[in-house]
C-alpha cells in the first residue's frame, strides 16, 4: 500500500508526462489553467491514471472541483486510495 505523498508524487509524473508539462511546474499552488491543461489533455491524465492504478476514476464531485493542482492532486489520490481499499 503506497501512502498518499508517494501516490501525489506518480500522479504527478503522469501529469508531466501525458499534460507534456515540465514536472517542475506542477506546484501545488499552479492552477489547472496556468499549466494550460485542455480538457483533453485532462482525460488523457486520467485514462493514464486509471490504467496506472487500475481503478475507475469518474469526472465528478471533487475532482470537478479542483481549481488548483494540489486540490486537483488530494482528490485523485483520495480517490485511488478508496478504490484499491474495495480491491
Amino acid at each position: 500500500m503506497t501512502d498518499k505523498a508517494e501516490l501525489i508524487e506518480q500522479i504527478k509524473e503522469v501529469i508531466a508526462t501525458e499534460g507534456m508539462i515540465d514536472i517542475s511546474k506542477i506546484t501545488p499552488e499552479a492552477t489547472i489553467e496556468s499549466l494550460d491543461l485542455k480538457s483533453v489533455d485532462i482525460v488523457m491524465i486520467l485514462t493514464a491514471l486509471e490504467e496506472k492504478f487500475n481503478v475507475y476514476i469518474p469526472m465528478d464531485g471533487s475532482l470537478q472541483e479542483a481549481k488548483d493542482v494540489k486540490s486537483l492532486m488530494e482528490a485523485l489520490a483520495d480517490h485511488i486510495q478508496k478504490e484499491r481499499e474495495k480491491q
